[in-house]
């Protein structure tokens, strides 16, 4: 068996691919939720890791679940109906929860099909550039199934309560064009440039002070859930850390000094 996901370390960003192309790269098998999960971990306790890109090797970027899995006895698609809420609390749902609490931005570079659970993959990123060849769907009322890993309260959050509800409830594929028009993708390339174009972006975020930029998905990540003014006081405990930090005066610095900044993370 290979290795479900190769990592690729190229100065402060990293490249996760997905390595399951001949199933067209499914998240449900054990072994890739639990290495998803050890990045993740792996990268927030990682300071030298600014960004990270996350792609799919071969055509797909993830077709979701492994059709194979779901025909099993395996919980939680088969096995006793009492252990299928845990199949799912201790199993693809540790996915949504370990990237939503990364630390280090995500950027999505969508390189084919994205569809169910793969779709989900997708919204669990910060950023999202797709080839133009790539196709989006929350397809799991077309086998019977809901979003069990979080899309219905991702998928509404990136592209408004409407949109969502009309790609859940109708499990219909949309392009990269009408993705870009709604919103749900930032940028569409061709194919040849996707990676190089995620890449560049990968590579502003991490030209950035590091905890900074760390500190500012955080506060993207909590607005999800806080009033304004509960929003304020915790930008206001945060702020003043970034303000005492090195890499604030080598910013000023740098610009008073008409260079580039040189930052550290400290």
């Amino acid at each position: 068996m290979t290795d479900p996901i190769l990592v690729q370390r190229d100065g402060p960003v990293e490249t996760w691919t997905l390595n399951r192309p001949e199933l067209r790269n499914p998240i449900s098998d054990h072994d890739m939720i639990d290495a998803l999960v050890a990045c993740a971990d792996r990268v927030n306790r990682d300071r030298e890791v600014r960004a990270v890109v996350i792609t799919g090797a071969g055509s797909a970027f993830s077709a979701g679940a492994n059709l194979n899995q779901v025909r099993s006895d395996e919980v939680p698609f088969g096995g006793p109906l009492s252990h299928a809420r845990d199949g799912y609390r201790h199993g693809i749902q540790r996915i949504p929860l370990a990237l939503h609490g990364c630390e280090v931005p995500l950027i999505a570079a969508i390189n084919g099909t994205a569809v169910g659970a793969g779709f989900d993959l997708a919204l669990m990123c910060d950023v999202r550039v797709a080839a133009e060849s790539a196709t989006f769907a929350e397809s799991f009322v077309r086998v019977g199934l809901i979003p069990g890993d979080g899309g219905a309260w991702l998928l509404p959050r990136v592209i408004g309560l409407a949109r969502a509800a009309e790609l859940t409830l109708t499990g219909a594929a949309i392009d990269s064009r009408t993705a870009l028009d709604w919103g749900l993708v930032s940028r569409v390339v061709p194919a040849a440039e996707l990676l190089r174009t995620a890449h560049s972006v990968a590579d502003v975020i991490a030209a950035n002070p590091p905890a900074t930029v760390r500190m500012a998905k955080r506060l993207l990540r909590e607005q999800d859930h806080q009033s304004l003014g509960s929003h304020l006081e915790m930008a206001a405990a945060l702020q003043p850390l970034a303000q005492r930090s090195a890499d604030h005066s080598e910013a000023v610095d740098a610009i008073l000094a008409k260079r580039p900044p040189v930052f550290t993370g400290l």
